[in-house]
């Protein structure tokens, strides 16, 4: 069943860290700060500190008056494997030939006919942003998911699965951490829907676009419970840099990896889909407790923690930084692209410039929801497609399953929050109109002329004579008393480790430049690019 989060970090991952060294890395002057991302999946900001009465999130709530807390965070599109290419890269999934649901893993199924799984491959020196961090110095860590679209180069991450453990990293280096925890996953409405529920059905809001039903109303209530799981998860990881005393030392940023999980927000750019709760806490409490209203969009975050780290971004990202030595200006708008939904396929883009959103329709022949497989293990998608069926919705909670829809939906939503009353045909002749729709089309020419090439020919265009391409195996020399590595792959990368005489191996390290190895140890060598398959190890004796 295709996008079945793994779930072992909220079993077993806080307790691993509480069992790990707690030593911290040795102080150093101007020692970097450590960066660890705590991400959540498939949730809108629905937590206290976001004005959710509903929320039972004390843990998220305490880290808010610690944090900055941000309101208008976006993803392209609500929903994973874009968002996340977004989020290791910088760059808009739309632009790469990555903006579908998914690629990867167990997807065959709902692949059009005659694509098999496939991973993206960026352009030649785009790189997972993290291989920034680790030529800085951190001890980079992910887990359990990346979901990139790609797998992730062995390049990317000093450790990477079940169970990574960043408080293990070698004396004196910063940490750099993503911690995923899939509890609030889509999937967790109907895989948690008998346990006991932390809120009642009763005290949930109805949004309008639903009916208010039982099926409804206990789906909500089993959405805040996962949300509340995961919370005291949350808790736990925070309680564990206490108690080691890496809290002062350490920036904490917490986020969603996209908006949902229930109908009509997962998988869609409204921004009941794209709009996601994000929070920055300080280790020197700077702006504690203050609320950030600029516009940010994912494809800034990776350029933003580098900028944290005090690492230039390099200039192909397309997001800019929000925070950090490099702040930016705020952005005027953020974007939206929804493509391929699992088995089914729509075309929509969108820009918003925090109160107007122009949605532009290019398949307007079909309804906006997809009737994705997967989406209908939902309880309340089922019964509302039956109500819909027997004419059973009212006309509010009919249109997202109604066709045809208009080429252009343009909604204000200071005073349409859900964005259910569609204004685009009193506001063509406006400025306001023209100004979004002026700047979605530059958006468009600048940045997604290769958006509208068909899934069939991006695919041959990643697998050329339908094969992974691959990474050439590094070239070791050594130059005197120095060790050099040289690479036959554009856009490749090398991982290294050298085995002392009679000593174990050490650790892998990102090539970076020349180095020294005593006489008599191995230099073992592996390049790898993202959507290449990565090179055969290679071997150097030092004499």
């Amino acid at each position: 069943m295709v996008n079945v989060p793994d779930l072992t970090f909220g079993m077993i991952g806080a307790a691993a860290l509480a069992a790990a060294s707690c030593s911290p890395g040795k102080d150093t002057e101007n020692q970097r700060p450590n960066i660890l991302c705590i991400v959540c999946e498939d949730i809108g900001p629905f937590l206290g500190c976001y004005g959710d009465s509903v929320a039972v999130t004390p843990n998220l709530d305490r880290l808010a008056s610690e944090s900055v807390r941000y309101t208008q965070m976006h993803t392209c599109v609500g929903v994973s494997s874009p968002s996340r290419f977004s989020l290791i890269t910088g760059m808009y999934s739309s632009a790469m030939g990555a903006n579908y649901m998914r690629t990867l893993g167990d997807s065959e199924k709902f692949l059009p006919e005659g694509i098999t799984p496939y991973e993206v491959v960026p352009p030649p020196g785009v790189r997972c942003y993290s291989e920034y961090m680790r030529a800085a110095g951190y001890y980079c860590t992910n887990g359990p998911k990346t979901d990139y679209q790609f797998i992730a180069p062995v390049t990317a991450w000093d450790e990477c699965g079940k169970r990574p453990d960043f408080l293990s990293r070698p004396e004196g280096m910063p940490f750099f951490s993503i911690i995923n925890l899939g509890v609030t996953h889509e999937s967790q409405i109907w895989e948690r829907s008998g346990l006991p529920l932390a809120v009642d059905p009763s005290e949930v809001e109805v949004p309008p676009y639903y009916p208010d039903t039982p099926t409804v109303r206990h789906d909500l209530a089993v959405l805040y419970s996962n949300i509340a799981e995961m919370d005291r998860q949350s808790g736990e990881i925070l309680d564990t840099l206490r108690s080691c005393g890496e809290i002062d030392n350490t920036i904490v940023i917490w986020y969603s990896d996209n908006g949902g999980p229930m109908p009509r927000g997962k998988r869609e750019i409204y921004t009941s889909g794209t709009r996601v709760p994000f929070m920055i806490r300080y280790p020197d409490g700077k702006k504690a407790g203050t609320v950030e209203n600029r516009l940010c969009m994912f494809v800034d975050i990776p350029a933003t923690i580098l900028s944290l780290a005090g690492i230039k971004p390099p200039s192909y990202m397309h997001g800019k930084p929000f925070a950090g030595k490099w702040n930016s200006r705020p952005r005027k708008y953020v974007y939206g692209a929804r493509d391929r939904m699992d088995e089914k396929v729509d075309k929509q883009g969108g820009i918003f410039d925090g109160r107007y959103h122009y949605i532009r329709n290019y398949m307007p022949e079909r309804p906006c929801n997809l009737d994705c497989a997967y989406q209908n293990n939902i309880p309340s998608m089922q019964e509302m497609a039956g109500m819909f069926k027997r004419g059973e919705l009212d006309p509010v909670q009919a249109r997202w399953f109604s066709s045809p829809r208009p080429e252009v939906e343009f909604y204000d939503e200071l005073n349409d929050p859900y964005e259910i009353h569609d204004i685009s045909s009193g506001m063509k002749a406006t400025g306001t109109y023209k100004r979004l729709e002026r700047n979605y089309n530059r958006w468009i020419r600048r940045y997604n002329r290769a958006w509208f090439i068909p899934e069939s020919e991006t695919y041959v265009r990643f697998l050329p004579g339908g094969e992974k391409m691959k990474t050439s195996p590094p070239l070791i020399q050594q130059k005197g008393k120095r060790v050099e590595i040289k690479i036959n792959t554009p856009g490749s990368s090398v991982n290294y480790r050298i085995t002392p005489p009679g000593a174990e191996a050490g650790r892998w390290m990102l090539y970076t430049g020349a180095f020294a190895a005593e006489k008599g140890s191995v230099v073992e060598a592996v390049a790898d690019r993202a959507g290449y398959e990565k090179s055969p190890s290679v071997l150097l004796q030092i004499n």
